[in-house]
């Protein structure tokens, strides 16, 4: 054992417990944490995860996955488990104005085995990937597992020193992975600055029941509104419908001092049908409110450290292609790395070919992202008549070739992502 100093107290001295060193040390078990972990053990580099929250349960998390992702799963042989548990399919958004409504995505008509974005609890997913996970015996999950500190020696990060149940604890690694989500605390101990990007809104979260003669339409669908400069997105979670109240950003003090009463009538007024729902909001503590923003690092990586996911590029909720991307980076990564992991032959040059291949892909979906929150949804936000779709827009949506575009770039991203043919190991 070794004695350190406590990174909340210097004058207090504790023993460290010291962990079985490990090949590579994930930090966070979010989608790109659980899906890295689970490649590696698969592949047979020894993980180990470290989680800080006794379980996977966090209200609000995204619950979409998309084609991209199933189809990896369906290469590990896991789509068809997956599907087994209880689950929606959106085939694609619906946005209702004032006098129309509108289509603009079909997944049905673009090439893949799952035309369809899969709705499942986030929290079921992460449990399905850990207990997959758990069948390789390179595989360890650490749960109430507070990152405090980073272990560096020679420039050079080793590992990380964390807070159990049981006291502090230093863990080796030859790779230390920060997957540790959109306010990363490795990415702030190893002195990363993200460059930001405020979206013009911010979205208040809750839920509303289900009741009888609800909106059977929405089945299959994500449903969106405008109206008196506010959107509404009503998603169905089978057994109440989650819902994002999006207004302009730095709005919330205002949205507050009108009242519950008039943000019911508002909400009330943009998607009718949810007139008697929202007489079950009575009290604030029922909201959860996300302040909107996109950044990027412009490094991912020092000698020993790597950000993937959300920890190196937080998405706009914009598509909902969050959980994509950080699925796709824990891919790459596997595939890039696995190979020099298992070799002990890990370089800081192959931790730049990750960033290399998912720093553009990351770039030009922020930027379509960027350009539908500035040019679309802003003038909604400003209060603008938004009462039909611009012809221009469904002449696009109308011509077969180009229609599709949107659809592909929503289901797989500006560039697909599949897990290399040979693996170090394949099986269990």
């Amino acid at each position: 054992m070794s004695t350190v100093l406590t990174p909340d107290s210097a004058s207090a001295t504790v023993q460290t417990l010291r962990d079985s060193p490990t090949t590579c040390c994930v930090v966070g078990g979010g989608p790109a944490g659980m899906m890295l972990a689970l490649l590696l053990a698969r592949w047979g580099v020894p993980v180990t995860l470290l989680e800080q929250h006794k379980d996977f349960d966090r209200d609000f998390r995204g619950d979409t996955i998309h084609p991209s992702t199933l189809e990896i799963l369906d290469q590990l042989g896991l789509a068809e488990p997956l599907h087994q548990l209880r689950h929606a399919k959106i085939y694609g958004p619906t946005l209702r104005l004032a006098n129309s409504s509108f289509s603009p995505v079909d997944f049905r008509r673009i090439k893949t085995k799952f035309p369809y974005i899969l709705l499942v609890p986030q929290v079921r997913f992460l449990e399905f990937l850990a207990a997959e996970a758990a069948k390789y015996p390179d595989f360890k999950l650490m749960m109430r597992a507070n990152v405090e500190q980073l272990v560096e020696e020679d420039s050079q990060v080793r590992g990380v020193r964390y807070l159990g149940a049981d006291g502090m604890h230093e863990l080796r690694a030859t790779l230390t992975v920060g997957a540790d989500g959109r306010f990363s605390k490795l990415r702030h101990l190893a002195g990363f600055e993200p460059i930001k990007t405020s979206a013009p809104m911010d979205i208040l979260w809750f839920r509303l029941p289900h009741i009888p003669g609800d909106l059977p339409e929405a089945e299959g669908r994500v449903l969106g509104g405008f109206g008196g400069g506010r959107m509404l997105a009503v998603f169905d979670r089978f057994d109440y419908w989650q819902v994002g109240y999006v207004f302009p950003k730095g709005g919330y003090q205002e949205l507050r001092a009108a009242g519950l009463e008039s943000l019911r009538q508002s909400i009330a007024g943009i998607e009718p049908h949810l007139a008697e729902h929202v007489k079950t909001l009575t009290d604030w503590h029922q909201f959860s409110l996300l302040s909107v923003e996109s950044s990027r690092c412009p490094v991912w990586f020092k000698p020993g450290l790597l950000l993937i996911g959300d920890a190196a590029h937080v998405m706009s909720p914009v598509g909902g292609v969050g959980i994509n991307y950080a699925v796709q980076d824990a891919v790459v990564t596997a595939n890039l790395l696995s190979g020099p992991l298992k070799a002990g032959q890990l370089q800081v040059s192959d931790l730049a070919k990750v960033q290399q291949a998912r720093e553009w892909p990351t770039r030009a979906i922020q930027a379509i992202q960027s350009t539908i929150q500035n040019q679309v949804l802003a003038r909604a936000l400003r209060g603008q008549a938004v009462t039909r779709i611009p012809w221009p827009v469904r002449a696009f949506f109308g011509i077969p070739g180009l229609r599709d575009v949107p659809a592909r770039i929503l289901a797989f991203g500006v560039k697909r992502v599949r897990l290399k043919e040979n693996s170090p190991r394949n099986g269990r």
